[in-house]
This record gives C-alpha cells, structure tokens and sequence, in this order.
C-alpha cells in the first residue's frame, strides 16, 4: 500500500493583497527529532526576480524542482502558469521526477500557485496558500489578520508564520521573506 507523503518539518505561506505577493517560510531544518539549522532559506527569486518560489519536503528534492521549474519559467518566457503546467506533467510522467518528495508554491504579480507530483496545480480564491506542516495555523492566521486588519502583505505573512511558529514543533521564528 503506497501512502502519500507527509510534508513535515517547515512552513511556507504566501500572502497576495493589494497588488502586492509575499512568500514567507520559517528557516528550521529538522533531521528525525532533532534541530539542526535555524536559519535555512526555502523561499527563493527566480526568472530575473520576477517569481517567487517556496518549498517544502527533502531539500535535495526541492532544489531539483526549483532548478527545472526554473528552465520552464526559462523556456516559455517567464510565464508562470506555462511554466507551472509543464513542470506538472514532467512530474507526474517522468520516472526519476516522479520519486521526488516536496511541493512547491510559486508566484508572480498575477499568481500564485501550489504544485505538486500528484498533478496538483492549485490557485487559492482569497490569494492565502500554505505548505508544510505549519501551513494549516499560518493560513487561518493570515486569513483572520487579512478580514479583520489593515496590515500589508508582507506584515500579515510575518505575523501568520510567528503564530504558525508557536503552534507547530517544526517551525520556527527564523522567517525569509521574500515580495514582489
């Protein structure tokens, strides 16, 4: 029996509001029960700093995908959705991508984008995604702070990963965030 993969150990969220898009991940690294690094960086630039892109699942893995996703972005111009759908379908269909354990979230100034191997390529309604383990309390944060606040994009992504941070084992307070 194949079970689907637990993506554990981080939280990555990303926060579209007012013509601006934020993606925020915690920096905790976790080998079995133990913490090994504070600070790593899951949120990345990419296509000339016009795409944002956040992983979760084994690093190794993740860095595979953000380097094809990469060459697709590359390949069609910097077209997010294009890029997104054929990064999908090499997933799914190709055998050594199809082994890969991580999920994406990427976007740019008109997207956002969860991308996975089973052939999810998911847009959010209210522009609020989340990955990871934390990304249940991150997004109920982000959603309360959006309808009942003033604060910014980037404001609201921080405080929901603070929040998402004192709830879940495997996230911390060592935030990268990235807005375009």
């Amino acid at each position: 029996m194949t079970t689907e993969p637990r993506f554990v150990r981080t939280t990555v969220l990303a926060v579209r509001q007012e013509g601006r898009v934020v993606l925020a991940s915690d920096g905790q690294v976790t080998l079995d029960k133990a913490v090994v690094k504070d600070g790593a960086r899951k949120v990345r630039r990419l296509g000339d700093g016009n795409v944002l892109a956040g992983f979760a699942g084994g690093a190794a893995d993740a860095f595979a995908l953000l380097t094809r996703f990469e060459e697709m972005l590359s390949a069609h111009s910097g077209k997010l959705e294009r890029a997104a759908v054929e990064l999908v379908k090499a997933w799914r269909t190709d055998r050594a991508l199809r082994q890969l354990q991580a999920m994406l979230v990427v976007a740019d100034k008109e997207k956002t984008l969860l991308l996975s191997g089973t052939g999810d390529l998911i847009e959010p309604d209210d522009g609020i995604l989340g990955i990871g383990s934390g990304s249940v309390p991150a997004m109920a944060a982000a959603r309360a702070l959006v309808a009942h606040t003033s604060l910014s994009a980037r404001e609201v992504a921080e405080a929901s990963l603070n929040i998402a941070a004192g709830i879940d084992i495997y996230t911390n307070n060592h935030l990268t965030i990235e807005e375009i």
